[in-house]
Protein backbone atom coordinates (compact mmCIF):
# COMPACT_ATOMS: atom_id res chain seq x y z
CA UNK A 1 0.00 0.00 0.00
CA UNK A 2 1.45 3.34 -1.09
CA UNK A 3 -1.00 5.47 0.88
CA UNK A 4 -4.60 5.61 2.11
CA UNK A 5 -6.81 8.67 2.49
CA UNK A 6 -9.95 8.97 4.61
CA UNK A 7 -13.18 9.89 2.79
CA UNK A 8 -16.78 10.25 3.99
CA UNK A 9 -19.00 7.29 4.86
CA UNK A 10 -20.27 6.60 1.30
CA UNK A 11 -18.36 6.70 -1.98
CA UNK A 12 -19.94 5.67 -5.28
CA UNK A 13 -18.11 7.47 -8.11
CA UNK A 14 -14.71 6.58 -9.51
CA UNK A 15 -11.53 8.32 -8.48
CA UNK A 16 -9.89 10.35 -11.26
CA UNK A 17 -6.13 10.98 -11.50
CA UNK A 18 -4.75 13.94 -13.44
CA UNK A 19 -2.02 16.56 -13.15
CA UNK A 20 -0.49 15.06 -10.04
CA UNK A 21 -3.83 15.05 -8.21
CA UNK A 22 -6.60 12.57 -7.36
CA UNK A 23 -10.24 13.70 -7.29
CA UNK A 24 -13.14 11.76 -5.77
CA UNK A 25 -16.72 12.41 -4.66
CA UNK A 26 -18.06 11.39 -1.25
CA UNK A 27 -20.14 12.80 1.65
CA UNK A 28 -19.21 14.96 4.63
CA UNK A 29 -19.04 12.27 7.31
CA UNK A 30 -15.24 12.47 7.23
CA UNK A 31 -15.39 16.08 8.54
CA UNK A 32 -12.27 17.34 6.77
CA UNK A 33 -13.28 20.78 8.04
CA UNK A 34 -14.62 20.42 11.61
CA UNK A 35 -16.50 23.72 11.20
CA UNK A 36 -18.59 22.26 8.37
CA UNK A 37 -20.93 19.69 9.87
CA UNK A 38 -23.99 17.78 8.80
CA UNK A 39 -24.94 15.89 5.66
CA UNK A 40 -23.34 17.41 2.53
CA UNK A 41 -22.05 16.43 -0.88
CA UNK A 42 -18.26 16.69 -1.11
CA UNK A 43 -15.57 16.46 -3.77
CA UNK A 44 -12.05 16.01 -2.38
CA UNK A 45 -8.68 16.54 -4.03
CA UNK A 46 -5.51 14.74 -2.89
CA UNK A 47 -1.88 14.88 -3.95
CA UNK A 48 -1.10 11.89 -6.15
CA UNK A 49 2.40 11.36 -4.74
CA UNK A 50 1.53 10.82 -1.08
CA UNK A 51 -2.23 11.25 -0.59
CA UNK A 52 -1.98 14.61 1.14
CA UNK A 53 -5.39 16.31 1.34
CA UNK A 54 -5.38 19.48 -0.78
CA UNK A 55 -8.89 20.94 -0.92
CA UNK A 56 -12.59 20.13 -0.95
CA UNK A 57 -15.80 21.47 -2.46
CA UNK A 58 -18.86 21.20 -0.19
CA UNK A 59 -22.49 21.27 -1.35
CA UNK A 60 -25.56 21.75 0.83
CA UNK A 61 -28.36 19.19 0.50
CA UNK A 62 -31.50 20.08 -1.44
CA UNK A 63 -34.31 21.18 0.85
CA UNK A 64 -36.83 18.78 -0.75
CA UNK A 65 -34.96 15.89 0.85
CA UNK A 66 -34.73 12.32 -0.33
CA UNK A 67 -37.04 12.65 -3.32
CA UNK A 68 -34.32 14.74 -5.06
CA UNK A 69 -31.23 14.27 -2.87
CA UNK A 70 -31.07 11.02 -0.89
CA UNK A 71 -29.45 11.34 2.57
CA UNK A 72 -25.73 10.63 2.94
CA UNK A 73 -25.14 9.62 -0.69
CA UNK A 74 -22.77 12.53 -1.26
CA UNK A 75 -21.39 13.15 -4.76
CA UNK A 76 -21.86 10.03 -6.93
CA UNK A 77 -20.54 11.63 -10.13
CA UNK A 78 -17.08 10.63 -11.34
CA UNK A 79 -15.18 13.87 -12.08
CA UNK A 80 -13.84 14.77 -15.52
CA UNK A 81 -10.53 16.65 -15.66
CA UNK A 82 -9.54 18.68 -18.72
CA UNK A 83 -6.35 20.67 -18.27
CA UNK A 84 -6.77 22.84 -15.18
CA UNK A 85 -10.53 22.36 -14.96
CA UNK A 86 -12.49 19.63 -13.17
CA UNK A 87 -16.15 18.96 -14.03
CA UNK A 88 -18.74 16.91 -12.12
CA UNK A 89 -22.43 16.87 -11.21
CA UNK A 90 -23.25 17.82 -7.63
CA UNK A 91 -25.96 16.34 -5.43
CA UNK A 92 -27.85 19.58 -6.17
CA UNK A 93 -28.05 18.72 -9.89
CA UNK A 94 -25.44 21.32 -10.82
CA UNK A 95 -22.81 20.74 -13.47
CA UNK A 96 -19.78 22.21 -11.74
CA UNK A 97 -16.57 23.55 -13.24
CA UNK A 98 -13.74 24.06 -10.73
CA UNK A 99 -10.12 25.12 -10.93
CA UNK A 100 -8.03 22.00 -10.21
CA UNK A 101 -5.76 24.02 -7.91
CA UNK A 102 -8.53 25.31 -5.67
CA UNK A 103 -7.51 28.46 -3.84
CA UNK A 104 -4.03 27.11 -3.22
CA UNK A 105 -2.86 29.18 -6.20
CA UNK A 106 -4.13 32.38 -4.47
CA UNK A 107 -6.32 33.16 -7.50
CA UNK A 108 -10.12 33.36 -7.82
CA UNK A 109 -10.99 32.17 -11.29
CA UNK A 110 -14.31 33.46 -12.64
CA UNK A 111 -16.94 34.18 -13.69
CA UNK A 112 -17.99 32.91 -10.24
CA UNK A 113 -16.02 34.97 -7.73
CA UNK A 114 -18.36 35.12 -4.73
CA UNK A 115 -17.33 31.91 -2.96
CA UNK A 116 -17.86 32.14 0.81
CA UNK A 117 -14.91 29.86 1.60
CA UNK A 118 -11.63 30.94 0.00
CA UNK A 119 -9.00 29.37 2.22
CA UNK A 120 -6.13 27.07 1.24
CA UNK A 121 -8.29 23.96 1.62
CA UNK A 122 -11.30 25.27 -0.30
CA UNK A 123 -12.37 24.81 -3.93
CA UNK A 124 -12.39 27.57 -6.53
CA UNK A 125 -15.62 27.55 -8.59
CA UNK A 126 -15.23 28.75 -12.18
CA UNK A 127 -18.88 28.28 -13.20
CA UNK A 128 -21.94 26.20 -12.37
CA UNK A 129 -24.93 25.18 -14.47
CA UNK A 130 -27.94 24.55 -12.25
CA UNK A 131 -30.01 21.97 -14.14
CA UNK A 132 -33.05 22.42 -11.89
CA UNK A 133 -33.09 26.17 -12.49
CA UNK A 134 -31.90 26.33 -16.11
CA UNK A 135 -33.72 23.39 -17.76
CA UNK A 136 -36.29 22.47 -15.13
CA UNK A 137 -35.03 18.99 -14.26
CA UNK A 138 -36.13 17.36 -11.02
CA UNK A 139 -33.78 14.49 -10.20
CA UNK A 140 -35.25 11.40 -8.60
CA UNK A 141 -33.29 10.49 -5.44
CA UNK A 142 -29.96 11.83 -6.71
CA UNK A 143 -28.31 13.62 -9.62
CA UNK A 144 -25.32 11.42 -10.43
CA UNK A 145 -24.19 11.83 -14.03
CA UNK A 146 -20.49 11.58 -14.80
CA UNK A 147 -19.53 14.16 -17.45
CA UNK A 148 -17.97 13.32 -20.80
CA UNK A 149 -16.52 15.88 -23.20
CA UNK A 150 -15.80 16.39 -26.88
CA UNK A 151 -14.14 19.51 -28.22
CA UNK A 152 -15.53 22.54 -26.40
CA UNK A 153 -18.60 20.71 -25.10
CA UNK A 154 -19.28 18.75 -21.91
CA UNK A 155 -22.30 16.42 -21.73
CA UNK A 156 -24.33 15.17 -18.76
CA UNK A 157 -27.63 13.51 -17.99
CA UNK A 158 -30.07 15.72 -16.09
CA UNK A 159 -31.29 12.81 -13.88
CA UNK A 160 -34.85 14.09 -14.41
CA UNK A 161 -37.33 11.61 -12.95
CA UNK A 162 -40.45 10.82 -10.98
CA UNK A 163 -41.59 12.42 -7.74
CA UNK A 164 -42.04 10.56 -4.45
CA UNK A 165 -45.31 9.00 -5.65
CA UNK A 166 -43.38 6.96 -8.24
CA UNK A 167 -46.24 7.72 -10.63
CA UNK A 168 -46.04 11.40 -11.52
CA UNK A 169 -43.38 13.06 -13.72
CA UNK A 170 -43.36 16.61 -12.32
CA UNK A 171 -41.15 18.01 -15.09
CA UNK A 172 -41.98 16.13 -18.32
CA UNK A 173 -40.61 18.89 -20.56
CA UNK A 174 -37.14 18.85 -19.01
CA UNK A 175 -34.40 17.33 -21.21
CA UNK A 176 -32.77 13.99 -20.50
CA UNK A 177 -29.39 15.01 -21.94
CA UNK A 178 -27.67 18.39 -22.29
CA UNK A 179 -24.54 19.79 -23.91
CA UNK A 180 -22.79 22.69 -22.16
CA UNK A 181 -19.97 24.96 -23.34
CA UNK A 182 -16.86 24.18 -21.31
CA UNK A 183 -15.71 27.78 -21.64
CA UNK A 184 -18.87 29.67 -20.75
CA UNK A 185 -21.04 27.16 -18.86
CA UNK A 186 -23.96 27.95 -21.18
CA UNK A 187 -26.42 25.50 -22.75
CA UNK A 188 -25.60 24.54 -26.36
CA UNK A 189 -28.14 21.78 -27.07
CA UNK A 190 -30.63 19.54 -25.29
CA UNK A 191 -32.91 16.60 -26.07
CA UNK A 192 -36.06 15.30 -24.41
CA UNK A 193 -37.08 12.25 -26.40
CA UNK A 194 -38.14 10.56 -23.16
CA UNK A 195 -40.83 13.15 -22.36
CA UNK A 196 -43.25 11.75 -19.75
CA UNK A 197 -42.27 8.09 -20.20
CA UNK A 198 -39.63 8.00 -17.45
CA UNK A 199 -39.95 4.70 -15.61
CA UNK A 200 -38.25 5.85 -12.40
CA UNK A 201 -35.12 8.01 -12.65
CA UNK A 202 -32.38 8.72 -15.20
CA UNK A 203 -28.97 7.64 -13.97
CA UNK A 204 -27.00 6.53 -17.01
CA UNK A 205 -23.97 8.64 -17.92
CA UNK A 206 -23.40 9.47 -21.60
CA UNK A 207 -20.47 8.41 -23.76
CA UNK A 208 -18.86 9.78 -26.93
CA UNK A 209 -17.61 7.51 -29.70
CA UNK A 210 -17.11 7.31 -33.45
CA UNK A 211 -19.42 4.91 -35.27
CA UNK A 212 -19.32 4.62 -39.06
CA UNK A 213 -17.14 7.72 -39.24
CA UNK A 214 -19.68 9.83 -37.30
CA UNK A 215 -18.85 11.13 -33.83
CA UNK A 216 -21.87 10.40 -31.66
CA UNK A 217 -23.07 11.24 -28.17
CA UNK A 218 -24.76 8.05 -26.91
CA UNK A 219 -26.99 7.93 -23.86
CA UNK A 220 -29.13 5.33 -22.07
CA UNK A 221 -32.33 6.99 -20.89
CA UNK A 222 -35.08 6.59 -18.31
CA UNK A 223 -37.65 5.01 -20.62
CA UNK A 224 -35.37 2.04 -21.30
CA UNK A 225 -34.32 3.36 -24.71
CA UNK A 226 -30.76 4.14 -25.78
CA UNK A 227 -30.25 7.03 -28.21
CA UNK A 228 -27.46 8.38 -30.38
CA UNK A 229 -26.95 12.02 -31.40
CA UNK A 230 -24.64 14.09 -33.58
CA UNK A 231 -22.19 15.20 -30.96
CA UNK A 232 -21.95 18.87 -31.91
CA UNK A 233 -25.56 19.60 -32.90
CA UNK A 234 -27.68 17.22 -30.82
CA UNK A 235 -29.49 15.92 -33.91
CA UNK A 236 -30.97 12.54 -32.99
CA UNK A 237 -29.61 9.79 -35.24
CA UNK A 238 -31.10 6.60 -33.83
CA UNK A 239 -32.92 5.05 -30.89
CA UNK A 240 -33.48 1.51 -29.66
CA UNK A 241 -35.74 0.01 -27.00
CA UNK A 242 -33.70 -2.33 -24.76
CA UNK A 243 -36.75 -4.16 -23.47
CA UNK A 244 -38.90 -6.86 -25.10
CA UNK A 245 -42.25 -5.63 -26.42
CA UNK A 246 -44.23 -7.54 -23.78
CA UNK A 247 -42.15 -6.35 -20.81
CA UNK A 248 -43.93 -4.56 -17.96
CA UNK A 249 -42.44 -2.12 -15.43
CA UNK A 250 -41.21 -2.84 -12.83
CA UNK A 251 -41.28 -6.63 -13.03
CA UNK A 252 -39.73 -7.23 -16.44
CA UNK A 253 -39.17 -3.81 -18.02
CA UNK A 254 -35.92 -2.00 -17.12
CA UNK A 255 -34.37 1.41 -17.34
CA UNK A 256 -30.76 2.09 -18.29
CA UNK A 257 -28.13 2.93 -15.67
CA UNK A 258 -25.04 1.42 -17.31
CA UNK A 259 -22.87 3.66 -19.50
CA UNK A 260 -22.74 2.63 -23.20
CA UNK A 261 -19.41 1.49 -24.66
CA UNK A 262 -18.35 1.86 -28.31
CA UNK A 263 -16.13 -0.84 -29.84
CA UNK A 264 -15.44 -1.42 -33.54
CA UNK A 265 -18.52 0.45 -34.78
CA UNK A 266 -20.80 -1.28 -32.30
CA UNK A 267 -22.48 -0.04 -29.10
CA UNK A 268 -22.75 -2.30 -26.04
CA UNK A 269 -25.06 -1.78 -23.07
CA UNK A 270 -27.01 -3.74 -20.44
CA UNK A 271 -30.21 -2.58 -18.77
CA UNK A 272 -31.29 -2.79 -15.13
CA UNK A 273 -32.93 -0.94 -12.26
CA UNK A 274 -32.19 1.01 -9.11
CA UNK A 275 -30.33 -1.34 -6.73
CA UNK A 276 -33.09 -0.69 -4.18
CA UNK A 277 -35.36 -2.73 -6.46
CA UNK A 278 -33.19 -5.81 -6.00
CA UNK A 279 -32.47 -8.51 -8.55
CA UNK A 280 -34.43 -9.30 -11.69
CA UNK A 281 -34.35 -10.16 -15.38
CA UNK A 282 -31.89 -8.19 -17.49
CA UNK A 283 -30.92 -7.72 -21.14
CA UNK A 284 -27.65 -6.91 -22.90
CA UNK A 285 -27.32 -5.67 -26.46
CA UNK A 286 -24.77 -5.23 -29.20
CA UNK A 287 -26.10 -2.46 -31.46
CA UNK A 288 -25.28 -1.38 -35.02
CA UNK A 289 -25.32 2.37 -34.51
CA UNK A 290 -24.63 3.13 -38.18
CA UNK A 291 -28.37 2.67 -38.76
CA UNK A 292 -30.84 5.54 -38.43
CA UNK A 293 -34.26 6.14 -36.92
CA UNK A 294 -35.99 3.61 -34.69
CA UNK A 295 -33.60 0.67 -34.96
CA UNK A 296 -35.23 -1.51 -32.30
CA UNK A 297 -35.79 -4.26 -34.89
CA UNK A 298 -33.06 -3.42 -37.41
CA UNK A 299 -30.08 -2.42 -35.25
CA UNK A 300 -29.71 -5.39 -32.91
CA UNK A 301 -26.55 -7.35 -33.78
CA UNK A 302 -27.16 -9.68 -30.85
CA UNK A 303 -29.25 -9.79 -27.69
CA UNK A 304 -28.15 -11.65 -24.55
CA UNK A 305 -30.95 -12.48 -22.11
CA UNK A 306 -29.12 -14.80 -19.72
CA UNK A 307 -28.08 -11.84 -17.61
CA UNK A 308 -29.65 -10.25 -14.56
CA UNK A 309 -30.32 -6.56 -14.03
CA UNK A 310 -27.13 -4.54 -14.35
CA UNK A 311 -25.90 -1.06 -13.49
CA UNK A 312 -22.34 -1.85 -14.63
CA UNK A 313 -20.51 -0.66 -17.73
CA UNK A 314 -18.95 -3.34 -19.97
CA UNK A 315 -15.22 -3.66 -20.64
CA UNK A 316 -14.08 -4.86 -24.08
CA UNK A 317 -10.73 -6.03 -25.45
CA UNK A 318 -9.52 -8.38 -28.18
CA UNK A 319 -13.05 -9.30 -29.20
CA UNK A 320 -14.23 -10.25 -25.70
CA UNK A 321 -16.82 -8.19 -23.80
CA UNK A 322 -16.98 -8.49 -20.02
CA UNK A 323 -20.29 -7.50 -18.40
CA UNK A 324 -21.16 -7.68 -14.71
CA UNK A 325 -24.72 -7.83 -13.40
CA UNK A 326 -26.16 -6.71 -10.07
CA UNK A 327 -26.73 -10.31 -8.95
CA UNK A 328 -22.95 -10.74 -8.85
CA UNK A 329 -22.26 -12.61 -12.08
CA UNK A 330 -19.51 -11.58 -14.50
CA UNK A 331 -20.20 -12.65 -18.08
CA UNK A 332 -17.50 -12.99 -20.77
CA UNK A 333 -18.99 -12.95 -24.28
CA UNK A 334 -17.81 -12.86 -27.87
CA UNK A 335 -18.16 -9.21 -28.89
CA UNK A 336 -19.24 -10.05 -32.44
CA UNK A 337 -21.69 -12.88 -31.78
CA UNK A 338 -22.68 -12.77 -28.10
CA UNK A 339 -21.43 -16.33 -27.62
CA UNK A 340 -20.80 -17.06 -23.93
CA UNK A 341 -17.21 -17.93 -23.08
CA UNK A 342 -17.62 -18.12 -19.31
CA UNK A 343 -19.53 -16.81 -16.28
CA UNK A 344 -18.04 -16.12 -12.85
CA UNK A 345 -20.04 -15.79 -9.62
CA UNK A 346 -18.72 -13.17 -7.18
CA UNK A 347 -21.32 -14.18 -4.54
CA UNK A 348 -22.16 -10.52 -3.83
CA UNK A 349 -23.94 -7.65 -5.56
CA UNK A 350 -21.89 -5.66 -8.09
CA UNK A 351 -22.33 -1.89 -8.41
CA UNK A 352 -19.07 -1.04 -10.16
CA UNK A 353 -17.66 -2.09 -13.50
CA UNK A 354 -14.89 -4.41 -14.67
CA UNK A 355 -11.65 -2.86 -15.86
CA UNK A 356 -8.82 -4.44 -17.86
CA UNK A 357 -5.26 -3.63 -16.81
CA UNK A 358 -2.07 -5.31 -18.06
CA UNK A 359 -3.81 -8.51 -19.10
CA UNK A 360 -5.88 -8.76 -15.93
CA UNK A 361 -9.50 -7.96 -15.07
CA UNK A 362 -10.43 -6.24 -11.80
CA UNK A 363 -13.95 -6.08 -10.36
CA UNK A 364 -15.17 -5.08 -6.90
CA UNK A 365 -18.36 -6.10 -5.08
CA UNK A 366 -20.65 -5.11 -2.20
CA UNK A 367 -18.81 -7.42 0.22
CA UNK A 368 -15.64 -5.39 -0.32
CA UNK A 369 -13.89 -8.08 -2.36
CA UNK A 370 -11.97 -7.24 -5.54
CA UNK A 371 -11.51 -10.24 -7.79
CA UNK A 372 -8.50 -10.33 -10.12
CA UNK A 373 -8.87 -12.57 -13.18
CA UNK A 374 -6.89 -13.36 -16.27
CA UNK A 375 -8.44 -11.67 -19.28
CA UNK A 376 -9.45 -13.85 -22.21
CA UNK A 377 -11.76 -16.60 -23.38
CA UNK A 378 -10.84 -19.03 -20.59
CA UNK A 379 -11.88 -18.31 -17.02
CA UNK A 380 -9.00 -18.09 -14.57
CA UNK A 381 -9.18 -16.45 -11.14
CA UNK A 382 -5.77 -15.14 -10.09
CA UNK A 383 -6.49 -13.55 -6.74
CA UNK A 384 -9.00 -11.82 -4.53
CA UNK A 385 -8.42 -9.05 -2.03
CA UNK A 386 -10.80 -7.61 0.56
CA UNK A 387 -10.88 -3.82 0.97
CA UNK A 388 -12.68 -3.77 4.34
CA UNK A 389 -16.03 -2.40 3.16
CA UNK A 390 -18.17 -2.27 0.01
CA UNK A 391 -16.47 -1.40 -3.27
CA UNK A 392 -19.16 0.43 -5.24
CA UNK A 393 -16.84 1.98 -7.84
CA UNK A 394 -14.30 0.77 -10.37
CA UNK A 395 -10.54 0.40 -9.68
CA UNK A 396 -8.52 3.05 -11.53
CA UNK A 397 -4.93 2.63 -12.76
CA UNK A 398 -2.58 5.61 -13.18
CA UNK A 399 1.20 5.89 -13.42
CA UNK A 400 1.91 2.44 -12.03
CA UNK A 401 -0.53 2.79 -9.12
CA UNK A 402 -3.96 1.19 -8.66
CA UNK A 403 -6.55 3.36 -6.90
CA UNK A 404 -9.45 1.60 -5.18
CA UNK A 405 -12.14 3.25 -3.09
CA UNK A 406 -14.26 1.40 -0.58
CA UNK A 407 -17.13 3.16 1.18
CA UNK A 408 -14.93 5.46 3.24
CA UNK A 409 -11.31 5.21 2.12
CA UNK A 410 -9.21 5.80 -0.99
CA UNK A 411 -6.32 3.35 -1.39
CA UNK A 412 -3.27 3.85 -3.59
CA UNK A 413 -1.72 0.42 -4.20
CA UNK A 414 1.71 0.03 -5.78
CA UNK A 415 4.66 -2.31 -6.01
CA UNK A 416 6.68 -2.31 -2.74
CA UNK A 417 9.49 -0.21 -4.21
CA UNK A 418 7.07 2.55 -5.18
CA UNK A 419 5.18 2.45 -1.90
CA UNK A 420 8.34 3.09 0.09
CA UNK A 421 8.56 6.62 -1.34
CA UNK A 422 5.21 7.70 0.08
CA UNK A 423 3.78 7.87 3.55
CA UNK A 424 0.35 6.67 4.66
CA UNK A 425 -2.07 9.51 5.29
CA UNK A 426 -4.38 9.21 8.30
Amino acid sequence: MKWVAELGSQTYGNAVVSGGMVFVGTNNEGLRDPKITGDKGVVMAFREADGQFLWQMVHEKLVAGRVNDWPYQGIASSPLVDGDRVYYVSNRAELMCLDTQGFRDKENDGPVTDEKLTGEFNADVVWRFDMMEEVGSLPHNLANSSPVSYGDLVFVSTSNGQDESHVNIPSPKAPAIIAISKKTGKLVWEDNSVEDRILHGQWSSPTVGTVGGVVQLIHGQGDGWIRGYEVLTGKKLWELDTNPKDSVWPKTRNELISTPVVYEDRVYIANGQDPEHGEGVGHMYCIDATKRGDITHTGVVWHYDKIRRSISTPAIKDGVVYQADFSGFLHALDAKTGQVYWIHDLFAAVWGSPILIDGKLYLGDEDGDVVIMQEGKTKKVLSEINMGSSVYSTPVPANGVLYITNRNQLYALAEPTAAKTARAVK
